[in-house]
């Protein structure tokens, strides 16, 4: 997510924290040794009783409507408006160009994962909609790169460029011209990932080790889950190979943060205190679904159905450590560490994951996971979970939105 650790605890702490990794630590665990009995205990959620379907519509409904108001004259969502007394580290122009292009691609995305559940009449505004993003983002992704050595806010706005484009590129059938030049501008994002891509193998928005041209600083969890789960779509629905090398580096970056229980570290230069309070399984409660969901894709089988279920069972009966969280102003200022933004993000990524278990097992957590999402909603429509300029409204719901989407 853009959204997804767009503050740190400290800048401090990444330069003395993280060390390069041991080679024991570099050993992959393989898959034939199983989980730990950690890896599927946990609380579990208490009966509820379903929201109609129809509320969830409604809702969708609502939220498409706030983001069709708020789209600018370019196309584009989100601006450097709305700053607070406390505002995070984004210098300007690139790190507010990383934000309004990762906003605008989530609400692409949203806005054509949201077609089939809208009515009749607000189609042809949506279409509308949905041409100006795409007219938005052929512009700024050609141009887009990192702020400064040591902030890399781009990563998000190339990876769900990258989603944004493949579903693009998907409602374009028929039109080989447009198509090509969607698969053209996704493979261009698909090579900016290859070019940050971390020395130690994965991402970061952040290098305040040593700001060279290929980052050299501590990858983070959520953020490579979120990297490869982009890839992985340029790679099925586009034809877009990432090299392999660089996928396999990213996961065992993945790896060696995962602890027994599937919680994993925040970054790498958290992994060697494990019992961190960001790192215990109420600190991942926003990172686990990601970080489980990518290395599934990836063909991991110790990610099993019961591992997957066991999470979104801890994300939905302790969501209060999460929700603890949600609009504060500063990050990282909540139990465990928690961030407000991973709130809608957490969520998003666990409807993914609940489309990864078999169909029988779907509607319990579709029903439990709407309606958490539809208990949040703002009289305005939007859903936000931390004050972020003037794109939080737009990232967090069009995260919202998805989320919905996939509990239909």
């Amino acid at each position: 997510m853009l959204v997804v650790g767009l503050g740190l605890i400290t800048g401090l702490v990444h330069g003395v924290l993280w060390s390069e990794p041991s080679q024991a630590a570099k050993a992959d665990t393989p898959a034939s040794e199983g989980n730990s009995p950690l890896a599927t205990r946990g609380p579990k959620p208490k009966p509820i009783v379903p929201p109609p379907p129809q509320a969830i519509d409604d809702a969708i409904k609502r939220g498409v409507v706030l983001l069709l108001a708020d789209q600018r004259p370019d196309g584009s969502w989100g601006s450097p408006e709305g700053t607070k007394g406390l505002n995070i580290y984004a210098p300007p122009p690139g790190a507010h160009d990383a934000f309004r292009t990762a906003v605008t691609s989530l609400v692409v995305w949203a806005l054509i994962d949201a077609t089939d559940h809208l009515p009749r009449e607000l189609q042809v505004e949506v279409n509308k909609a949905i041409d100006g993003g795409e007219k938005s983002l052929a512009e700024r992704l050609i141009t887009l790169r990192r702020a400064t050595p040591d902030t890399l806010y781009n990563i998000w706005a190339h990876a769900y460029s990258i989603q944004a484009l493949a579903r693009l590129h998907g409602q374009a059938k028929g039109d080989v011209a447009r198509q090509e030049r969607l698969r053209n501008l996704a493979a261009g994002q698909v090579d900016m990932l290859r070019r940050y891509s971390f020395i130690n193998g994965g991402w970061s928005y952040y290098d305040f080790v040593a700001r060279t041209q290929q980052p050299a600083g501590s990858p983070m969890s959520f953020t490579t889950a979120t990297a490869l789960i982009a890839l992985r779509d340029a790679q099925e629905m586009l034809e877009i190979e990432f090299p392999e090398k660089l996928i396999d580096k990213a996961i065992a970056s993945l790896k060696r943060q995962q602890k027994p229980d599937f919680s994993y570290a925040y970054g790498e230069y958290l992994r060697l205190v494990p019992m961190h309070p960001i790192n215990r399984p109420g600190g991942s409660l926003g990172r686990s679904q990601v970080c489980n969901l990518a290395l599934r894709l990836y063909g991991d089988e110790r990610i099993t159905d019961e591992v997957l279920a066991t999470w979104l069972n801890r994300l939905i009966a302790r969501n209060g450590w999460l929700g603890l969280a949600r609009k504060r102003p500063v990050p990282h200022d909540s139990d465990f560490y928690v961030a407000g933004y991973f709130y809608y993000y957490g969520h998003f990524y666990a409807a993914m994951c609940i489309d990864e278990l078999p169909n029988d097992r779907r509607p319990f957590f579709q029903e439990q996971l709407a309606n958490i999402i539809l208990s949040l909603q703002e009289q305005d429509g939007s859903w936000w979970d931390f004050p972020l300029y003037n794109y939080h409204k737009q990232y967090g719901t069009s995260m919202a939105i998805m989320t919905l989407v996939r509990c239909r």
